[in-house]
């Protein structure tokens, strides 16, 4: 099987041209391959595959094989392989997803793509959409119990369910201690992805992320949307702001006319390879 190992701002997940090959067990895959030690090495395995509601679906497995319905940094590296392999060779791609279709606008120069902006959809703020156990129109700075700590979240659905959390370092938190604490808890019946994120200033944040399914990535694209919605909606950021991730940076804005949060940042080639199924 052919592959292409890619990466957004060190969000890295092994690709796999569908139109063209066969994956009959993509779960196992995702898990053999997405090993550091004895595989590829990634934070999952996507599909690329054929659709009838759009350019090219992304079908997206995180490295312990649970399925995942959105990945903002995978689908700005979808975005770059369509168009580059020639898949679709537009500018403005419409990529579907297990969350619906998502607009996506490549700023390309001598043939390549230097960026991909991608249309996120609006946040979904309702407790029962994103899912997560608790009362009320919004989960936003909610005091919550979790294995006997206190913490304070705002909860957020960009396509995945998603806990915010504010704290005064990013850098010193001990994240494979907290992340495993909100992953699979009860409270969040599908589980979920958690980000503690560090208020720099009103257009600036730092953000670490325990993905549901892979552990602490180096950066996730729906987690910087969320972030922003919740800072936002904390009081604490605009709604627009650069978003400061373990792999590089993502321009996040929360546009008032139409609800939606748009997200910007690169994608990039690692390396293509082949490897028996």
């Amino acid at each position: 099987m052919k592959f292409t190992k890619m990466q957004g701002i060190g969000n890295d997940y092994i690709y796999v041209n569908c139109f063209e090959e066969t994956v009959p067990d993509p779960a196992e895959l995702a898990r053999r391959l997405s090993d550091r030690h004895f595989g590829i090495g990634g934070d999952g395995l996507i599909l690329i595959r054929p659709t009838p509601n759009g350019d090219a679906m992304m079908d997206l497995y995180n490295a312990d094989g649970s399925r995942a319905k959105m990945c903002g940094n995978g689908i700005r590296c979808v975005g770059r392989y369509v168009y580059e392999r020639g898949i679709a060779r537009r500018e403005v791609l419409h990529i579907d997803t297990l969350s619906g279709v998502k607009t996506l606008r490549l700023a390309v120069e001598q043939g390549a793509v230097r960026s991909v902006e991608v249309d996120m959809g609006a946040p979904v703020l309702e407790p029962e959409q994103i899912p997560v156990r608790l009362s009320g129109r919004q989960v936003v700075d909610r005091a919550v119990e979790l294995e006997g700590r206190p913490f304070q979240v705002t909860c957020v659905s960009m396509g995945n369910p998603h806990c915010v959390l504010f704290v005064e370092d990013v850098a010193s938190l001990p994240l494979e201690q907290l992340g495993p604490v909100f992953e699979w808890n009860p409270l969040f019946p599908e589980g979920v992805n958690t980000e503690f994120v560090q208020v720099v200033s009103r257009e600036e944040l730092n953000m670490r992320v325990w993905e549901r399914g892979s552990g602490e990535t180096w950066a996730c694209g729906t987690g910087a949307c969320a972030s922003l919605a919740a800072a936002f909606l904390c009081g604490k950021a605009g709604r627009k702001a650069v978003v400061h991730l373990r792999g590089g940076d993502l321009r996040i804005r929360w546009e008032e006319a139409d609800g939606r949060i748009y997200m910007e940042g690169p994608a990039e080639f690692v390396f293509d390879g082949e490897i028996p199924l």
